[in-house]
């Protein structure tokens, strides 16, 4: 049962993502459109989720796509650590072993992987902040 390795992996960055989107959140509290529709005696909820969420995810986008490579990176060290046999294994024995064909196969692969990520990212700006338009 691997249930340290995903609770070492997901304790990084869930401090970092709620501390950042604590700050992103009290930053759009703040802004005048918020305390415009609180003097409007639009209901607390309402506010904190139609209005100040969508603005708050904005930056945590931005975030999670600059963070993915940092993530993918550190499922290296964690298969190492916890002897996980995955992409981090075989990139570590092909490269000591130096086998170049499977060297340049987990780099492709985890480019894509970060690409994909990005692509994602993308794709949540729109869902998140409807005044992006794709083009």
């Amino acid at each position: 049962f691997k249930l340290i390795p995903i609770l070492v992996l997901a304790a990084a960055g869930t401090a970092y993502f709620a501390r950042f989107a604590r700050t992103s959140m009290l930053e759009v509290l703040r802004q005048d459109y918020v305390r415009t529709a609180r003097a409007k005696g639009i209901q607390e909820r309402v506010v904190v989720y139609r209005h100040a969420l969508r603005n708050a995810m904005i930056p945590l986008v931005t975030v999670f796509g600059i963070t993915l490579g940092l993530i993918i990176s550190s499922t290296f060290f964690i298969e190492q650590i916890f002897n996980i046999p995955g992409i981090a294994q075989v990139s570590i024995s092909s490269i000591s072993d130096r086998d170049y064909p499977v060297i340049q196969a987990t780099t492709v692969l985890l480019a894509v992987m970060v690409v994909l990520g990005n692509l994602l990212s993308d794709i949540l700006y729109a869902v998140v902040d409807p005044r992006i338009k794709v083009q």
